[in-house]
């Protein structure tokens, strides 16, 4: 498709509000409507070249589903859809929730399950993030000392939630716009 995909795996909701953010941040020329994971077909899902995917973190570090307590399904249930799949041609963005203060231990280590799905299918992994900023003792979503994506602590840091997203989208745009053109 010739517009940005917005993904998002939800639990409580936290991940949609932001996926909705990032909408309004980029407008419906440039994207479509935010999408929860579990009401998304595979087809529909891989119609677009360019993607921006959110996850809140659950379990130690688990994909967000059923099994990790999730109320609803999830990445979980939605990721073994693209076994086998190539998503060569694919620029993927992430995005991930998390509590620094209270799993310092395993800070928005969810984040890192999305990468590798994404990345080993064969994606174009755009958007990471530094680790300034945050505290916490680990995270398993580092890589070269900075996160495979934009994280964000809707608990601890609300209030740098919206710069963080639009200098995100500053970065990740430029990234994700040759997607668009090749597949226009």
């Amino acid at each position: 498709m010739s517009k940005i995909g917005i993904f998002f795996g939800t639990d409580t909701g936290s991940t949609r509000l932001v996926a909705k953010k990032i909408y309004s941040l980029l407008g419906d020329e440039l994207a479509d409507k935010p999408k929860n994971i579990n009401r998304t077909s595979p087809a529909e899902f891989l119609q677009y070249d360019a993607l921006i995917l959110g996850t809140p973190s659950y379990g130690v570090g688990d994909l967000p589903g059923l099994a990790a307590g999730c109320q609803e399904a999830n990445w979980a249930e939605f990721v073994p859809y693209l076994d086998d799949t190539d998503l060569s041609g694919k620029r993927v963005a992430l995005f991930g929730l998390g509590h620094q203060e209270r799993y310092a231990s395993r800070f928005a280590s969810s984040l890192i399950k999305l990468y590798q799905v994404f990345y080993g299918n064969g994606a174009k992994m755009v958007g990471r993030w530094s680790t300034e900023g945050y505290q916490f003792e680990h995270s398993a979503s580092i890589i070269d000392n900075q996160f495979v994506g934009l994280v964000l602590d809707q608990r601890g840091q609300p209030h740098l939630t919206d710069e963080r997203l639009k200098i995100w989208l500053a970065q990740i745009k430029p990234q994700l716009l040759p997607a668009l053109a090749e597949a226009a």
